[in-house]
């Protein structure tokens, strides 16, 4: 057990310093369990100005020490994912913020079922090193339903913890949201969050939910600080629902451009195309994504048949609900020895995957950024990519970096492979263009963007707030 003080105040007078029991937590750098009284206030002094003169008006204290100290952020993630870790790193790293994660699963940086996947999944680069996170554990089964996630534990860690701003990356359809939504209120501290959206069309195309959709998003995002979007793209659709432009933050969707660089710098690609079995003059064309009807890898397996190519293979890479029929309709079209599944890929190892391809097609109707955009380019593998892909317009441009045509024509998107195999002089210029215009959207511009946010949500917190101390031992 140690001691803490809590300064409760009103605009222009200070109420009272109190003196509280609590149990050291995650959150907190020094621990008192063995110091003495007057240790613990030569510790404490410095930290809380206790040597100044408590009578000066609260709001003036108060934002002196907020330019004497970092600010305190928590990161609200469901799951450890190889996107994420990353930019934590950089976070943790930032002269202006002391920065931690809370995890409600620790699925993927343990092995876990991914029903997307269809497979147990663990990924086998490092999740949880270079920055600080804890865990909360999930009272619910952790499936797709509201109450199946259900982390209980966030309300007394959000409420203890004297954080200055809270992000979310659980989504509002979780209880876990909400739990961490009015603690954070509770407490008089700004909440963040956002979408990877780049359009407000719904998933299954439904009428209905895009009516929802459209009447529930500016009620529920307009709780948010300050708004998170992943694109520009995002950004303007966040603007078209009535949001002003300066509560809207383009914080950038992103992988570890430096690893993805340095991994595939390495990667001998005559060697890599081998060991894949490729040809020495066969083209490669890639699918990298979960094999699941949005993503639409029957248009690409169609376009593939349909272009014809001499010397040509289809790899899909990832597994899901729509193998069976893709292994069917190859059969039918009598081009299975053309087309190779090889299941699921771990991270580690797609670097090899991207150098030895020849193009990534990305076909998707739904997908909010599309982030095997950036890996591909980042391999000096050539993408084509459906103009629904959220990546498309801030990474792609037609001819240039890329190639860029409309979902679901699959006879354009034939004629847009063969354009693209058939001039390898433009293929490899789009190769080095499309490398110059990725390692632009980096993960440090995207932590840069984030601090600056969460410095917007801060600077508008409400005059008056109060801080509030809880005891717990446990956050379960």
């Amino acid at each position: 057990m140690g001691v803490r003080h809590a300064i409760f105040h009103r605009p222009g007078a200070l109420l009272a310093v109190r003196r509280l029991r609590y149990t050291a937590y995650p959150a907190e750098l020094t621990q008192f369990s063995t110091a003495d009284a007057a240790k613990k206030r030569a510790i404490l002094a410095p930290r809380l100005n206790l040597g100044r003169s408590i009578l000066q008006p609260a709001p003036a204290r108060v934002m002196a020490l907020m330019t004497e100290r970092r600010l305190r952020v928590l990161t609200i993630s469901s799951h450890p994912i190889q996107y994420g870790a990353p930019l934590f790193r950089i976070m943790a790293a930032h002269p202006k913020l002391d920065y931690q994660v809370a995890y409600c699963s620790l699925r993927g940086a343990e092995a876990g079922y991914d029903p997307e996947f269809g497979a147990h999944v663990q990924w086998d680069v490092p999740l949880l090193d270079g920055y600080k996170w804890t865990h909360i554990p999930n009272r619910g089964s952790g499936a797709e339903g509201f109450w199946d996630w259900r982390n209980t534990g966030l309300w007394k860690f959000i409420r203890q913890g004297k954080f200055d701003v809270v992000i979310s990356h659980v989504g509002y359809v979780r209880a876990t949201f909400w739990i961490a939504y009015f603690a954070a209120r509770s407490v008089g501290i700004p909440f963040l969050f956002g979408t990877d959206a780049s359009n407000i069309e719904p998933r299954d195309e439904s009428n209905l939910k895009l009516t929802v959709k459209r009447v529930l998003w500016p009620a529920v995002f307009g709780l948010s600080g300050q708004v998170l979007t992943a694109s520009s793209a995002g950004r303007d659709m966040m603007v078209s629902l009535g949001f002003p432009a300066d509560r809207v933050s383009m914080t950038l969707d992103t992988v570890d451009n430096d690893w993805w660089f340095a991994q595939a710098s390495a990667v001998d690609r005559d060697l890599a195309r081998r060991s894949l079995g490729f040809l020495p003059n066969e083209k490669a064309i890639l699918f990298c994504a979960k094999l699941q009807s949005w993503k639409r890898p029957m248009d690409l397996l169609r376009a593939f048949a349909s272009a014809a190519i001499p010397d040509a293979k289809l790899v899909f890479a990832g597994d899901g609900a729509q193998r069976a029929e893709l292994e069917t309709e190859a059969a039918a079209r009598g081009i299975q020895n053309k087309v190779e599944f090889l299941g699921f890929v771990n991270q580690s190892q797609l670097p090899r995957l991207y150098k030895a391809a020849d193009l990534m097609v990305i076909p998707s109707r739904y997908e909010p950024f599309g982030l095997v955009v950036n890996e591909s380019m980042l391999c000096g593998c050539p993408v084509i990519a459906s103009d629904r892909v959220g990546a498309v317009r801030d990474l792609i441009t037609h001819g240039e970096t890329g190639y860029v045509y409309s979902c679901g024509d699959v006879e354009s998107l034939a004629s847009t492979i063969r354009q693209a195999v058939e001039d390898p002089v433009r293929l490899n210029a789009i190769r080095t263009n499309a490398l110059e215009r990725i390692r632009a959207w980096s993960p440090q511009a995207s932590a840069e963007a984030l601090v600056s946010a969460l410095e917007s949500a801060v600077s508008r917190r409400r005059p008056g707030s109060r801080a509030v101390a809880v005891s717990s031992e446990t956050y379960t």
